[in-house]
């Protein structure tokens, strides 16, 4: 092979080797972990800062102030603003039962309606001489009792035979679920619900339909529970002319949310009635639990949906008929008794400051040594009753 050839094919084969070096040499970088992190992804990206950048330092997780809690402005049937605007047109009073008859006044068991159920009531009747307007009434709205064994005849016998040798019309209405009386159990009884004085007011109007009752003098009395719903009877409707209430649940729903305490323990003294009625909120038991029963379950949705009454009370004012006493239809008449376990006493003596400083007019009476039915001074008791729907119902 001639020399000049043999330098040509050596030339050819080193530019073969350079090139494949140089392929290998181009995949060998593509693979490499700094060309990774020039090709990566801007997530994964971290940028060099100049000398100028400023960082701003945080030294933990800002928590977001808290919302401030709007309670709802929702219309409440408790609240005495929508009461008012309610209608009680009650109905003709259907006479069921005749009863035995007394010296002077006829009894029986009757029937009216009430948010169109069926509702039992007890009527006494004089049986003198008709007055020429009618004869002066008297609605009773009696405490609580238990709804499974009401019976129409039982109970307040002594009451309603005063009122009735008295010559007035004496109506007591069962209210709904009570006895033979239609409708259900209202969620929170006398308290959480509004349905038993709904009742006592279509009693009013039936009563006041009657053709033997003056419909311009219709007095009402109430104890315990029915205490409560006479109050706010007298504070939505203005056919009321007097009220009497004995060992009345009269406090404002503020005080009834946290200071009703009713173990079934020892009763407690006077002396720790009106301690414990003294007693600042801030140390009293959990709201929800101060009352019993079925009213837990109804404080619960109001604390819910309107707050606490520190929280809103205006709400709570809204639905308490002590914040309407100058409302009242009549003058009142308050009793109670200082041996009450069941009833604070103290609750009547602080409406009738209230009613004090109102100029309202009014009379409380409270007695020394008795219990939550005044049954040891019941004959004082009922005779200052007599007297007082005698001045201002019978003679008005």
């Amino acid at each position: 092979m001639k020399p000049l050839r043999i330098a040509r094919l050596i030339l050819i084969l080193s530019l073969l080797v350079g090139c494949t070096s140089q392929a290998r040499s181009a995949s060998t970088t593509d693979s490499s972990p700094q060309n990774q992190i020039q090709t990566a992804s801007p997530q994964s990206y971290t940028p060099t800062l100049s000398s100028s950048t400023v960082i701003p330092l945080i030294t933990s997780t800002p928590t977001p102030p808290p919302s401030q809690k709007v309670w709802s402005t929702d219309p409440h049937p408790l609240q005495i603003e929508v009461e008012r605007q309610w209608t009680y047109p009650g109905s003709e009073i259907t006479f069921e039962e005749t009863l035995p008859s007394r010296a002077t006044y006829d009894q029986f068991v009757v029937s009216y309606l009430s948010d169109g159920y069926k509702i039992y009531a007890y009527m006494a009747i004089p049986n003198g001489e008709r007055p020429d307007t009618g004869w002066p009434a008297i609605i009773l709205n009696h405490g609580y009792s238990n709804v499974t064994t009401y019976v129409t005849t039982e109970k307040y016998v002594a009451f309603m035979d005063v009122l009735s040798r008295s010559g007035y019309i004496v109506f007591k209405p069962d209210y709904r679920a009570h006895g033979k009386s239609e409708g259900p159990l209202p969620v929170g009884g006398g308290y959480g619900s509004p349905d038993y004085m709904v009742d006592t007011l279509n009693a009013v109007a039936s009563v006041k339909a009657y053709k033997d009752a003056d419909p311009d003098r219709i007095g009402m009395v109430g104890h315990s529970m029915g205490g409560a719903i006479t109050l706010r009877a007298m504070v939505v409707s203005k056919d009321i002319k007097a009220g009497v209430i004995w060992s009345g649940v009269v406090a404002p729903y503020s005080t009834l949310i946290y200071r009703w305490n009713r173990p079934p323990t020892p009763t407690p003294s006077p002396a720790t009635q009106t301690a414990a009625a003294a007693t600042p909120l801030s140390t009293q038991q959990s709201p929800i639990t101060g009352f019993r029963g079925s009213v837990s379950s109804w404080a619960r949705d109001i604390f819910e949906k309107y707050g606490s009454p520190d929280e809103n009370p205006a709400f709570w004012d809204s639905i308490s008929p002590s914040a309407y006493i100058k409302d009242l239809s009549g003058p009142l008449q308050l009793q109670a008794a200082k041996g009450d376990s069941q009833v604070p006493y103290v609750w009547s003596e602080q409406l009738g400051e209230q009613l004090e400083l109102a100029g309202m007019p009014y009379e409380l009476y409270i007695y020394e040594k008795d219990n939550h039915n005044i049954t040891d001074n019941f004959l004082i008791a009922i005779a200052r009753t007599r007297e007082f729907f005698d001045m201002y119902v019978k003679n008005r």
